[in-house]
This record gives structure tokens, sequence and C-alpha cells, in this order.
């Protein structure tokens, strides 16, 4: 039967009225406009938070693929429980002592004592500031610095160190050392009240201080065996290249979350305008870094090192973290380019000095995190060359020095070395009973 033109007159007019019904519908659950900037904030802070995490699985690969077959499983299990011990320790002490607010302990020095909490679930019963961000938020997303920096110490001491002492040692970095100087320039402490200190993403605050922890465990541990003999330094070789590429694409990945997230805010469009430029200053520096190692060491050595050129990625990366804002793309890849030269030269001048680095942790993070905090004067007109370098000395020699007596301490007490054995054998067996590519070594 035929409908009538009635009839199809009222369903015509029912499929024109859809539309703007669901536009009534969407609008009566439009939050209001004091909790959208909430909401975006809240969103870009987990966004980039598991971006940073992510990091985690480039340091693993990275450092699988710079080891020897025989310590890869050591390496791999290293990185899984630093970034657990780092989640631990800073909800019980490390985020209130990076951010006490108005309870410092000692003002603008010493943060306060107690563990972190969120807010109650749908924020009920709470007066919550609508104006920033959800607290788990926070707390995620700057976790992943803390866990960052601990994820820098563990490939510069591989091959030799024991599990539990370096795991120790990590539960020190994290809970306290990485937070207590934190919280001196992020947490509104004395280097950013009384110095005027500028570090956008960390290229000190945390790079540099994984740097410093990572030299004074190297001095105090010693070189592997055979990396210094007769005078000449003898490569060891990584098990797979392959993976320690893939790493460094995944740590690149990482960083625009790394940088990105510490514009802190994307609640209006000029913010969110700063994040895009922030993404392709990171971007472009960390090309320099590459390009800029990948000649050099053609020049240097007549052919490419392709672990410069991974190194030389990050080193551009690491430069470019204390201010990734103001620079244009032309200085923020000529600023990545001079952290992959630096890279380049630093490299041997360690092996000179008979520092044992088994995958360039102190010429990326240590020696890049300085130049590129000192390079926030050339595109920032806030910063003072002063006030970077003196934060810079401040951060390094109390990191150093509580590193260096915590190292001591544990190697008086407990070790901190494997046995020549079982360095030589490999941490893999020695350690964990266990190896990473059974396959090559069994019948």
């Amino acid at each position: 039967m035929k409908m009538n033109r009635i009839t199809k007159f009222g369903l015509a007019a029912a499929l024109i009225a859809l539309p703007s019904l669901g536009l009534a519908q969407e609008a009566d659950v439009t939050p209001p406009n004091e909790e959208i900037g909430y909401i975006l904030n809240t969103f870009l802070f987990l966004v980039t938070g598991f971006l940073v995490m992510w990091m985690g699985a480039g340091f693993s690969m990275l450092e699988a693929g710079l080891v020897r077959s025989k310590n890869v499983a050591m390496q791999s299990l290293k990185n899984v429980a630093l970034f657990s011990i780092a989640a631990i320790m800073y909800y019980l002490v490390g985020y209130n002592l990076m951010y006490p607010g108005d309870g410092w302990t000692i003002t603008n020095v010493l943060g306060a004592f107690s563990s972190a909490s969120m807010e109650p679930v749908g924020l009920a019963d709470t007066e919550t500031d609508l104006t920033y961000a959800s607290v788990g938020s926070d707390f995620f997303f700057q976790l992943m610095f803390c866990a960052t920096t601990a994820s820098i110490v563990s490939g510069t001491l591989a091959e030799r160190i024991k599990l539990w002492p370096f795991l120790i040692f990590t539960v020190v970095l994290t809970g306290f050392i990485y937070p207590i100087q934190a919280s001196w320039k992020w947490g509104g402490g004395f280097l950013d009240a009384n110095y005027g200190f500028l570090d956008f993403a960390g290229s000190t605050v945390v790079h540099s201080v994984g740097g410093w922890a990572a030299l004074a465990g190297a001095l105090i541990l010693g070189p592997r065996i055979g990396k210094y003999k007769g005078g000449k330094t003898h490569p060891m070789p990584g098990s797979n290249l392959t993976l320690a590429t893939l790493g460094t694409f995944i740590l690149w990945l990482g960083w625009f979350g790394f940088n990105g997230g510490s514009q802190l805010y994307m609640d209006t469009a000029g913010n969110v305008a700063d994040i895009s430029r922030i993404f392709a200053n990171t971007n472009t520096a960390a090309a320099g870094g590459a390009i800029a190692a990948l000649i050099l060491t053609q020049l240097l050595y007549k052919k490419p090192d392709i672990t410069m050129v991974l190194n030389g990625a990050l080193a551009g990366l690491v430069s470019i973290t204390a201010e990734p804002l103001t620079p244009s793309l032309g200085a923020a890849t000529l600023i990545g380019a001079v952290g992959g030269i630096l890279v380049v030269f630093a490299v041997p001048f360690l092996d000179k000095l008979k520092i044992d680095d088994v995958v360039g942790a102190i010429p990326v993070h240590l020696i890049c995190g300085i130049w590129g905090t000192i390079a926030v004067v050339l595109t920032n007109g806030d910063a003072t060359f002063g006030g970077q370098l003196i934060s810079i000395i401040i951060v390094g020699v109390f990191t150093f020095v509580v590193s260096a007596v915590v190292w001591f301490i544990l190697k008086a007490t407990m070790g901190i070395r494997v046995s020549e054995e079982s360095e030589i054998s490999g941490l893999d067996m020695a350690e964990l009973g266990m190896e990473a590519y059974p396959e090559f070594t069994k019948g």
C-alpha cells in the first residue's frame, strides 16, 4: 500500500529534525567552560605520559642491541625492574618531595616527606581546581621523567655490575636524588626563584642528572675486563644493531611526549600551536644530530659509524630538551647538530680517560645535557648565562657527590661488581641462569 502525501510529509519532517535533535543532545552533555581546559590538560598529560613511558622500551632495545649477547637478558630485566621501582618510589616519597606546594620541609630546598594521593572517584565531595589538570594525570606524567633518569644509568654500567646493588641505587635515585634536585627548578625551589634557571623539559633536571649518576658509578665500578689493555682501547661490539636502531626510533618518538607534554597546557589555541612548534623543533634537532654524526664519522674514520649516528640523534634530542619552544627550525637543527658533534668527540675522549660507558650515555645525556642547558640563552631572552651555568654546577655537584657516596657504601657493604668469572661468562647465566639467545650457544 502506498503512503499518502501527509504520511510522506511527516516522515520527511522527522528525518530533517533528527540532526538538530542530535545537536541538542550533544549540547546537553557539553562540559561547563571552566571544565574544558581541565579536561584538555589532563588529556595532554595522559597521552604524552604514555609516550614517555614508551621510551622505556626504547632504552631497553637500545641497550639490548649495544651490549654483547651474553648480557642481553640482564639489561632487559634491569629496565623492567628500574621502571617498576621508580613507579613505587615516586608514589611513596618522590612526587611530594618534588612538588611540595606550601609544604616544604626546608623552604625551597627540601620538599615534603609524604606519599602521593589522587582526587576521589568522580571528583565527588571535593573542591578541585578545574583550571589545571587532574592530580592523577600530573603524577603519571611526572613519574615517567623520573624513570627515564634511572634508565640512563643502566646502560653505562652494563656488563659488569651486580643486579641488586644497581636496583638499590635506583631506589635512592628515583625516590630522593632526582625529586629533590627537580624540586629546585620545577617545584618552585631556589634555582627557579633565585637564579631564574630555565630548563623546559629537563636537559639538566633529567638527562644530566642521569649522566652524573652514571659517571659516578662508572668511576667507582671500573671498566670491563679487556676494554683498555696495552694502552689501547679494544672495541666490544654490541649484539644487535637492528635492535639498537629500533630503540633509537622508539626514543625519538617518545621524545615528542617528553618535550611536548612539558608545555603543561593545551587549553588554548596558543598552547596547541606551541606544542606543534615543540614537536617540529624536537624532530629537526634529532635529525641535525644524526646528520652531523654521520658526516663527521665519515670524515674522521673514512666510514660512517652507525652507533655514533644513533647516539647523534639522541644527542640532538637531549640538546633541544632544555628549550624546544623558542628556537626557529634552523636554530633547533643547529643546536641538535652541535650535540651530534659533541658525541663523536666525547666517546673517544672518555676512552682516553678509561671511563667505560657501554652505550655512550654519558656523552649523550651528561655532556649534551649541559650543552642544551647553556644553549637556552641563544634563543630565549629570559635566560642568563650565569643563571644557567650556576644551576648546572649546583645540580651536578649534588647529584655526583650523593651518587658517589651511595655507590661507595654499596661497594663497601655488598660489593657492586660481579666476579671476573661471571663477567667473562656473561651476566645472563651468572646472575640470572638464563640467556637471551640460548639457540646460539646450545646445540
